[in-house]
């Protein structure tokens, strides 16, 4: 009798030990999931100050005119708009380098350093569209130009993205389109600088010409 209380005493003692390692095994294998993930920036200004980033959701726009409105009323008031991304590997976040489109801040971007994205399909120096499939031989192609040939980007660092969408045509397909642009960009570069802006029909309009008044 004497044994079978040792034996029971010694199974509950086992399993009260075992009990207490597993929320402490299971708490360890948490941590290292959430440590695994990789934390990725692009587009992301020298010695920018993250609290001055303004989270864009997709969803929330029901159309491209409304998201270009938002972004140009965060621009201006000097803070950056940005999307975040978020998968069982990695967070990844992507700064716009859009300005505000005043008189008196209007960028002007040369033709030849910019890749255009329109209604997912690939433009370059206003080419028939190409299919997203190809994004890596034309960015591949800019990105190693290095100013030899007259009609591609002068350099990588002056690679200008710009992604517009039609009132007519969804924008759902955003989201994919910059993991895809960001995961080939840093596979060519292994860099985090890539330029991207979102944009209207009338971002490239040069600003209108101040009233001239002619004396009597």
């Amino acid at each position: 009798m004497k044994n079978k209380i040792k034996v029971s005493f010694a199974v509950i003692l086992i399993l009260i030990i075992i009990g207490c390692r597993n929320p402490d095994k299971k708490e360890k294998e948490s941590t290292q999931k959430e440590t695994a993930l990789i934390q990725m920036e692009f587009g992301k200004w020298n010695r920018q100050n993250d609290s001055l980033g303004v989270e864009l959701n997709v969803n929330n726009f029901e159309n491209w005119i409304d998201l270009i409105n938002r972004i140009e009323i965060i621009v201006c008031n000097d803070s950056i708009p940005k999307i975040t991304s978020t998968t069982d590997r990695e967070i990844k976040t992507i700064y716009f380098r859009n300005t505000c489109l005043k008189e008196d801040s209007f960028r002007i971007i040369k033709t030849k350093n910019v890749i255009e994205i329109y209604n997912n399909k690939i433009f370059k120096n206003n080419k028939s569209g190409l299919p997203l499939d190809s994004l890596e031989n034309v960015l591949r192609k800019d990105i190693e130009n290095n100013g030899k040939n007259l009609d591609l980007s002068e350099s990588s660092e002056k690679l200008t993205i710009c992604i517009q969408y039609d009132d007519k045509n969804e924008f759902n397909n955003l989201p994919n389109i910059l993991n895809q642009l960001t995961e080939t960009y840093y596979r060519i570069t292994n860099k985090k600088d890539l330029k991207i802006l979102l944009i209207n029909e009338n971002y490239f309009s040069p600003p209108p010409r101040p009233k001239t008044k002619f004396k009597k």
